[in-house]
């Protein structure tokens, strides 16, 4: 042991940690060059049987070593750090510049746009498309098409009376009692349809 094979310990540690491409590789290197079996440790044990004189210049010397093995150590293990968190930053950026995820606005309903192309083709024949309430008096659903009080479609089992009864109203079994108020508010000759929605029971 000498000191210019101890400086060849030191240098061999410093390339090693350098040349290390990861904390991995690092920590290989570490262990083989400041493990117990590294040199530079075993050289440390070995003062013990020197003379008092050889035991303090290569105490020194070995001490010297060992602080520029640690110093070395330390700045390529923060290197590597750096490196590493720097990766992660890459691979789990998020870019915001992307394009938000749309979001996809409702349809109609199918029966909706059949009853929308329906009317659409008899606009196109002349007819006009009549709208009203759904719900209804007696008299227009029922009375005014003649169909008479005793009919089984006046009974509670297939229309929806609203209360009070005395009020005569439903909600409308047949889109009809809209073109009993076309007739009774319009001169022929009439071409209308009524599209709507019924209530039956």
């Amino acid at each position: 042991m000498n000191p210019q094979e101890i400086n060849e310990w030191v240098s061999a540690a410093k390339s090693a940690f350098a040349a290390a491409g990861d904390l991995d590789e690092l920590k290989t290197a570490r262990l083989a060059h400041t493990g117990d079996k590294a040199p530079i440790s075993l050289a440390s044990r070995s003062l013990g049987s020197l003379s008092p004189e050889e035991k303090a210049s290569f105490g020194k010397i070995i001490g010297e070593a060992k602080a520029a093995i640690a110093a070395a150590l330390a700045d390529e293990t923060a290197r590597l750090e750096i490196a590493r968190d720097q990766k992660i930053l890459l691979e789990e950026v998020v870019d915001v510049t992307l394009p938000a995820q749309i979001a996809h606005a409702g349809g109609l309903h199918p029966i909706t746009i059949i009853k929308n192309d329906i009317s659409d083709f008899f606009l196109a024949q002349g007819y006009s498309v009549v709208e009203g309430p759904e719900l209804e008096s007696s008299w227009l659903n029922f009375d005014a098409l003649n169909i008479p009080a005793d009919h089984p479609a006046r009974t509670m089992q297939d229309t929806f009376f609203v209360e009070p009864l005395s009020a005569g109203l439903v909600l409308r079994t047949q889109t009809s009692p809209l073109q009993i108020r076309t007739m009774l508010t319009s001169e022929p000759p009439i071409y209308i349809i009524s599209p709507g929605r019924t209530f039956r029971a």
